[in-house]
């Protein structure tokens, strides 16, 4: 059946190539958006079991997804407005002239509520301004891997990825910044519904998941790393000057479930979703991870359970060797030298009869200039 366009006149063509192509181009960024930090420099790759799999890598290059300076502009410029009293009769210029109206409803309401009211917001928009100013020397990486490796986890990681960019964009005009709350809100996309499994007669036994893991992080050019972590394998970063990992220590590494299994006891929404595990508390501060890059030439390596699990200490020993022998090659070489490593494992399954525990590989590297 040929489709026909919505609009009259509107011409429509079908995607190019299948889904499977569509969403393996979709999560698989380009070159061009690699984010240029002064003494950073970082790569990442990734190579699916299937035609299409369930990993995901971004570079968050905010200077060139957002425009950055006219986000300020309107920062500076909602300050001043903020703090402009409304005219008699006059209808609302703003969300803070519609809080005002209200404020002026109340049968205890002062002209001082009113211009506290407005100094604060008008404040908070100052800050926002700030806040966006640091996002030109800040890259983001994310890491997402879904279970399996065919459309499906593909279709999961998207998920993932529209849930992530949609709540960035109200993260930046709200605060400039991502938040804690920022992360509650993706881990909430993909709890399951109480409500939904009711509706559809599931059992809580028989109802699929939706199961990813997530590591989001952010560095700037002095070489901190700032990242949280849903249930992925934690970062290792190798030492230039030792020519080996580093031990850091688990107790220093923060790690939620992967994504959707644990809300937190005192969100508002707790009751309608499924939470296999138990938190008290939404995040804090202190479930912030920071590793530093030290020395020159210092790796930090991301990575899936398809190059390595995070446990295997041959294969860690394996990967620490191929870094030592490429660590003053760019951050490229080195990425592709590790999953060159990691697909050689693959021959290795295959050959052995063990090719179902073959999965989807992703590197991510940043180097330390």
């Amino acid at each position: 059946m040929q489709s026909r366009p919505l609009i009259p006149g509107m011409v429509t063509t079908p995607l190019d190539g299948n889904i499977d192509e569509y969403l393996r181009k979709r999560l698989m960024p380009v070159e061009g958006a690699i984010p240029r930090l002064a003494g950073i420099e970082m790569y990442g790759n990734s190579i699916p079991a299937e035609k299409v799999g369930g990993d995901l890598f971004e570079y968050i290059n905010f200077p060139q997804r957002y425009n950055i300076d006219a986000r300020i502009a309107r920062a500076y410029r909602l300050s001043k407005e903020y703090l402009e009293p409304l005219p008699e009769g006059a209808e609302p210029q703003n969300l803070v002239d519609v809080h005002v109206q209200w404020l002026q409803s109340r049968p205890d309401y002062t002209p001082t509520d009113a211009a506290q009211y407005r100094k604060a917001k008008s404040s908070e928009q100052l800050s926002i301004a700030e806040n966006l100013q640091e996002l030109n020397t800040t890259a983001g990486v994310l890491l997402v891997d879904a279970q399996g490796h065919s459309i499906i986890a593909a279709k999961i990681a998207s998920t993932v990825h529209d849930t992530f960019h949609t709540a960035m964009l109200s993260e930046l005009d709200s605060n400039g910044r991502t938040t804690l709350d920022f992360f509650e809100r993706i881990n909430l996309r993909l709890a399951q519904s109480v409500t939904a499994r009711n509706a559809l007669s599931r059992d809580a036994e028989d109802s699929p998941r939706e199961i990813a893991t997530m590591l989001y992080g952010e560095i700037r050019p002095d070489g901190p790393f700032r990242f949280i972590n849903f249930g992925h394998p934690p970062p290792l970063v190798f030492s230039a000057e030792y020519g080996r990992f580093m031990e850091i220590k688990k107790d220093c590494m923060v790690q939620f479930p992967a994504l959707g299994l644990e809300i937190p006891e005192d969100h508002p929404d707790r009751s309608k979703y499924v939470s296999i595990k138990l938190r008290t508390s939404q995040m804090s501060s202190s479930d912030v991870t920071e590793i530093t890059l030290m020395g020159r030439g210092d790796v930090l390596f991301l990575y899936t359970d398809g190059v390595y699990d995070g446990s295997d200490e041959r294969d860690k020993q394996k990967i620490e060797q191929i870094i030592e022998k490429h660590k003053q090659e760019p951050a490229k070489e080195i990425c592709n030298a590790i999953l060159e490593h990691a697909v050689r494992n693959d021959d290795h399954l295959r050959q052995i009869d063990e090719a179902d525990r073959i999965d989807d590989k992703t590197v991510f590297i940043i180097k330390g200039g």
